[in-house]
């Protein structure tokens, strides 16, 4: 795996065009929520390769649980705002 982000780097892109106060640590939270989300999506392809009976993990398998993700958190976020109404 490779080195983690420079700090610098993401702290400058976190506050470009915002006037939100950014925690001390806020960077190192983005970075491992990317490392959360990559990680799981790393889960969620091998079950969908084992599942086609593909011993490597392939882009459409990648693919293929991004959009039933992305899907997932759409239909998620949806249902919450149907509550607060």
């Amino acid at each position: 795996m490779s080195k983690k982000a420079p700090r610098a780097a993401l702290k400058l892109h976190m506050k470009k065009n915002t006037n939100i106060r950014i925690g001390k640590n806020a960077d190192l939270m983005a970075q491992l929520n990317l490392l959360v989300v990559l990680h799981r999506l790393a889960e969620e392809s091998r079950v969908k390769a084992f599942e086609e009976k593909s011993a490597t993990i392939k882009v459409h398998h990648i693919r293929a649980v991004a959009k039933s993700s992305a899907a997932d958190r759409f239909s998620m976020a949806a249902s919450e705002y149907r509550c607060l109404m």
